[in-house]
């Protein structure tokens, strides 16, 4: 009986990602006096309180929104503060409804997928194997009966959701869900009351405006004056603590800007408009200015420039990036690279470790010339990685430790900077053909290539539209001029595009060696025997020529 063929999936086109859409650059506020760190927690716990009782208000009206009670929200607050605080207090509460709603629709979409895969698994037999596209029934009694109650806890919490989704109810937390829950576990946070407490109250301040155009410096509320002069409109109660006209306080630091100083400042002189927000970090005791703009819609590279000059194909694991150049004929080029980064510790020291290895990256993408990073389109989620993989607990592990998200966002904000273009790729079967095709014939005495730099080339030419295959079966004997020529790698004009690759480590006499690390020539020989001859000899000769 013949077995099935097997039939791989469709693989998407490669496209050219979209660039940043918007800036933000921050700066310290140093050197605060005594009495400007107070105008500013009084102010931040005031526009706090209402941005509570506004957002409260928001989430009560839910899907009936409209134009004629967010005007009523905003009347209600600019008594209380002012029309333009009023206005950046509102938005702001709607886009956070919007945000939580959205991510309550992506939460439904996962407990569903989970729910399907759980279904499938059970109606399995026990002790099935699995497939590629399909995982298999469980492996044990006991392992089956769990999976059965955890079905039965998605079910509920599915039901659940879908409810508050019907009827408009979303879970939103000023000040972070997490940091709430924290106040519960103070001895495990390593946290006293007074430290929970600084910290919450100063995540649930609001001290923030949007930016206009047109006004001065691009915002009236918090304005930012080209030599770093800070100055915010103090809200209708906290009138009397101005020290200067207009019901404004000015701040006694200066401010400036060392990333994107240049830009900002073109944009305040211009009078465009740059959103501004005051934040306090608790744990190091420092005031914080983030000022931020959006910029133009500029209207990605074609796919056929960005690889022009050939990418650099990266390969994205738990804990490196794998990279090799790749020119416009596919052809690998150089030696593989690799960026590592270590995520583990807190947050920030994560976030540190991949902007460093996208730092590193970029650079010597710059260096070798290429205009485009080819890097594949992961899309991993908690459901198809557990349930999916169910027992392979170490690939589990390991997918989950790829920074995804976070590596979309940076790698996307920091190649624009660097005017290099992004190419998302389909990722399957990077790693095994890359593997299969790559790796063997690059390995050298002085030069080891593992799978996951093979990944990257295979990525690599995925994006410039070759086949990951280095060459196609070669043809019968003397009908190569009907049959068809074996390489994929050269046009048709090409000379000895049928011959044997030659080998990484050859190279004329006295050439540089592939690995370029290697400055002086090899030593002359001490014997006579060995000594190099600088006679040419005819054949069935003794005598020399020359």
């Amino acid at each position: 009986m013949a077995e099935p063929v097997k039939r791989l999936r469709t693989i998407a086109p490669s496209f050219v990602a979209l660039g940043p859409a918007g800036v933000a650059v921050r700066d310290r506020l140093k050197r605060l006096s005594v009495g400007d760190e107070e105008v500013l927690r009084l102010v931040g716990a005031h526009q706090g309180a209402l941005a509570s009782r506004d957002l409260k208000q928001r989430c009560a009206d839910g899907p009936d929104h409209s134009t004629d009670t967010w005007a009523a929200r905003k009347r209600g607050l600019t008594g209380e503060s002012s029309s333009r605080i009023a206005g950046a207090i509102t938005k702001a509460s709607h886009d956070q409804w919007a945000l939580a709603r959205r991510c309550q629709t992506a939460h439904i979409q996962s407990l569903d997928a989970g729910i399907r895969t759980l279904r499938h698994r059970l109606a399995l037999p026990i002790g099935e194997k699995g497939t590629k596209r399909a995982a298999g029934g469980y492996r044990s009694r006991s392992e089956w009966f769990r999976k059965s109650r955890r079905l039965a806890a998605l079910e509920e919490r599915h039901a659940a959701v879908v409810a508050d989704w019907r009827a408009g109810r979303v879970r939103v937390v000023r000040g972070g869900k997490r940091l709430a829950n924290t106040r519960h576990h103070l001895a495990a946070a390593e946290l006293t009351e007074e430290q929970w407490r600084a910290r919450w109250e100063a995540e649930r301040w609001f001290l923030a405006a949007d930016g206009e155009s047109g006004k001065g410096f691009g915002n009236e509320t918090i304005r930012v004056t080209p030599d770093g002069e800070v100055s915010i409109k103090l809200p209708a109660p906290l009138a009397h603590l101005a020290n200067a006209e207009h019901g404004r306080y000015v701040l006694a630091c200066r401010i400036a800007f060392a990333h994107r100083g240049a830009e900002w400042a073109d944009r305040i002189e211009a009078n465009r408009a740059v959103a501004y927000r005051i934040h306090l970090d608790v744990t190091r005791g420092r005031w914080y200015l983030t000022a931020a703009w959006q910029r133009p819609v500029i209207q990605t590279v074609p796919l056929a420039t960005a690889r022009a000059k050939g990418v650099v194909g990266v390969d994205t694991n738990a804990d490196h990036f794998a990279a090799y150049r790749v020119d416009r004929h596919g052809n690998p080029v150089g030696d593989p690279q690799r960026f590592p980064y270590d995520l583990s510790g807190t947050a920030d020291h994560r976030d540190a470790q991949i902007r460093h290895a996208i730092t590193r990256l970029l650079h010597w993408a710059k260096s070798v010339g290429v205009k485009a990073i080819a890097i594949e389109d992961l899309d991993f989620t908690t459901e198809k990685t557990r349930e999916k993989h169910g027992s392979r607990k170490r690939f589990r592990q390991l997918i989950s430790g790829i920074p995804t998200g976070k590596l979309k966002a940076r790698l996307a904000s920091m190649a624009g900077g660097h005017g290099l273009a992004i190419v998302a790729v389909d990722p399957a079967y990077t790693s095994q053909w890359g593997g299969r095709h790559w790796q063997k014939p690059l390995v050298t005495p002085r030069r080891r290539v593992s799978r996951h730099d093979a990944a990257g080339i295979a990525i690599g030419r995925r994006a410039l539209g070759h086949p990951i295959r280095r060459r196609t079966a070669p043809p019968p004997h003397d009908r190569s001029d009907r049959v068809g020529h074996r390489t994929v790698q050269a046009g048709p004009g090409s000379r000895r595009r049928d011959g044997n690759r030659p080998s990484a480590t050859d190279r004329a006499l006295g050439g540089p060696s592939p690995s370029g690390k290697r400055t002086r020539g090899p030593s002359a020989s001490k014997t006579v025997r060995d000594a190099p001859s600088r006679h040419e000899w005819v054949q069935d000769s003794l005598m020399p020529t020359g």
